[in-house]
């Protein structure tokens, strides 16, 4: 709704037609998602894995189809939070060839997990085979359980 064509204008009227531009476009909305959240969410919520935690290691597994090695991120942030991420770009059309349907998924994937106090973060692999991902964070040792102090006792 524009105010200026109802001939009303007045510096408090351009603040409440601002304020229901906003409600009514959610891209500029203040409060509202930004855009690559929006993406990272969705990148999260469509990238399938599964977690093993196996006697020495912790193991991921993540579809990461149509991705070559160097395409795929795997990251630690904050020292305890694996990132595991990729783009799938959709492939170029070639002249005189069109699609008739595109199923497949193109864009960003990407998982989050964050690891146990015992994941150690300097020994991390991943493997990549058949569009599958396989990350392995190693376990640190337990620790050495505490030997009792003896003090001794003296008679005065």
């Amino acid at each position: 709704m524009d105010l200026k064509i109802m001939g009303l204008d007045a510096p408090l009227l351009h603040t409440i037609q601002h304020m229901m531009d906003l409600a009514e476009d959610p891209e500029k909305s203040i409060n509202g998602p930004s855009r690559t959240y929006v993406r990272d969410a969705k990148a999260m919520a469509s990238t399938p894995a599964d977690v093993m935690e196996n006697p020495n290691s912790y193991v991921f597994i993540v579809d990461m189809p149509g991705l070559k090695s160097g395409d795929i991120k795997v990251q630690v942030e904050d020292d305890n939070v694996l990132l595991i991420s990729g783009e799938r770009k959709r492939e170029e059309e070639k002249e005189g060839a069109k699609y008739v349907r595109m199923e497949r998924r193109v864009g960003k994937l990407m998982r989050k997990f964050v690891l146990p106090e015992n994941a150690n973060t300097d020994k991390i692999s991943a493997v990549c085979q058949d569009g599958v991902l396989t990350v392995t964070v190693e376990k640190l040792p337990p620790p050495e359980p505490k030997k009792p102090k003896t003090i001794e006792v003296k008679i005065a």
